[in-house]
């Protein structure tokens, strides 16, 4: 049994920061950064334990002890560290974000081994697959996942997540005089709507004499009643929506237009405001914007689960966007592919985020319309926490400005990877392989791929073998194609 109160973390001097709000009306601000909720779908099942007001906490039963298992037996030791450091720096920001100091921010980090634990247990249950692979994450798809869920709990444990984080696996039992993180403190007349809007869920339909319609049909939909009052309690007008005029028909168009289920939960929990949009006047013309700039019509499943906020920005904020992209040079036709593969580059502002970004890349030589296409998530990234690091990281070791700008062309993800945990590692083993430094120039993809579980055992195969390989050889190539052409070599080899 284990306190929900977890989540799966990013690296922090890589982080930048999230700006949090609550939104009362569907249009957010132009800096508005969107997350993803953590899926639910690894719960079997959940037992509300009644305590005190002040200490409730929720108890829950992982669905397998397998994944768990599995993950960390695979995952190398030194993985599992750098992604401990990584998941301790997310928190450290996200609890400071709430209004700790550096020292209880500290104190907290020190108390949450355990937590910690949970946390990367999530993570690799999540990306299983990915691990088998040897494929490792980048620092935005930890961060996504990691951070996305933290905000999730905190929506619904503000009061005591701290309390649950540190006393994890055990329940937290302090008063809320006692908890670090205060619980908002909203006026009386916003207060009031947030009860009558949570007392509803619960509450008997008079003329039905069961749960009002609306929340039978979320629970039908695979919602439980903490899910529901968590939407109420952020968006309060939720509770008052029509079921048939207004929540269902959402539900089923984004069904037809084949999101699971099981996704749905997540997309209303992450912006139940879609409701409140009429299909006919907003939701289908603003889809058909999007496709006239040629978004795929056959990825909105898609689409709408990463970034549900797309579809409530106003034409204004989308333009700017649009004319950004257009100014460096991007295609009409890439302009589709980039929103449908990164569609949070619309929440990106244009003159804190997008310009400058693009700029500090145009000085260094690189095509600014050419890296927007090959990888955008680099535009949501920190100039001075992410971005200036890694270029000194580089020149540090000796490469030029335009060596650093022909890796970034060649292998547009490279400065979205962790510096301490990724780069530094991977930079410390190749100076023990028999390559010279420009080889990273011609093969910048060396840090997209697992140390321990590609780049290590690959090298020790070529240096058993006694033969030489291009350093992309070495790591692009499938396991058959490795295995033939080391086999080639080696008969060369022997022949000559």
């Amino acid at each position: 049994m284990f306190v929900v109160a977890s989540s799966i973390c990013s690296d922090i001097p890589l982080l930048k920061p999230i700006k949090m709000k609550t939104f009362s009306s569907i249009q957010p601000p132009h800096n508005f950064h969107s997350t993803l909720f953590f899926s639910y779908t690894s719960i079997r099942f959940c037992i509300r334990t009644q305590l005190p007001s002040s200490t409730r906490v929720f108890f829950s039963q992982e669905k397998s002890d397998t994944d768990e298992s599995l993950s960390v037996k695979l995952l190398p030791p030194t993985l599992l560290a750098a992604e401990k450091e990584e998941a301790k720096a997310v928190l450290t920001l996200f609890l400071k974000k709430r209004g700790l100091s550096n020292a209880n921010a500290a104190r907290t980090i020190n108390k949450s081994d355990p937590f910690i634990d949970h946390l990367l247990s999530k993570l690799h249950s999540k990306h299983k697959t990915w691990y088998l692979s040897g494929r490792e994450l980048t620092t935005l798809e930890i961060r996504d996942a990691l951070i996305s869920y933290l905000e999730s709990l905190y929506e619904e444990h503000g009061e005591i997540l701290v309390d649950a984080v540190e006393n994890y696996p055990n329940p937290p039992v302090k008063d809320k005089s006692d908890a670090p993180i205060p619980p908002p403190n909203p006026s009386p007349a916003v207060d009031s709507k947030k009860v009558k809007a949570v007392s509803r869920v619960s509450g008997i339909d008079p003329a039905e004499g069961n749960l009002r319609p609306h929340i039978a049909y979320l629970m039908e939909l695979g919602m439980n009643t903490d899910q529901v009052r968590s939407i109420m309690r952020r968006f309060p007008a939720f509770a008052y929506y029509s079921l048939e005029g207004k929540i269902k028909p959402v539900v089923e168009f984004f069904l037809e237009l084949g999101v699971p289920k099981e996704k749905i939960i997540i997309i209303l929990t992450k912006r139940p405001q879609l409701c409140g949009i009429s299909l006919s006047k907003n939701l289908k013309p603003t889809m058909k914007f999007f496709e006239s700039l040629g978004v795929d019509k056959e990825q909105w499943a898609k689409v709408i689960y990463r970034f549900p906020a797309l579809l409530t920005y106003s034409t204004q904020k989308i333009n700017e966007s649009l004319d950004f992209l257009r100014e460096f040079g991007v295609s009409e036709e890439n302009i589709g592919k980039i929103l449908t593969r990164c569609p949070t580059i619309v929440s990106y502002s244009v003159e804190d985020n997008l310009r400058p970004t693009a700029m500090y890349f145009r000085s260094l030589g690189v095509d600014v319309g050419l890296l927007l296409f090959n990888c955008p998530q680099n535009f949501g990234l920190s100039i001075e926490a992410n971005i200036k690091p890694v270029t000194q990281f580089f020149l540090e070791r000796g490469y030029t400005m335009e060596e650093i700008g022909i890796m970034i062309k060649r292998y547009g993800m490279l400065y979205t990877f962790s510096l301490t945990e990724n780069l530094m590692p991977k930079w410390d083993y190749f100076l023990t392989m028999d390559y010279p430094k420009s080889e990273l120039v011609k093969f910048p993809q060396f840090f997209g791929y697992s140390l321990e579980q590609r780049i290590k055992p690959r090298y020790t195969r070529v240096k058993i073998s006694g033969v030489r390989l291009l350093l992309n050889q070495v790591l692009s190539l499938s396991s058959s194609n490795f295995e033939e052409i080391l086999r080639k070599k080696i008969m060369k080899m022997q022949v000559d």
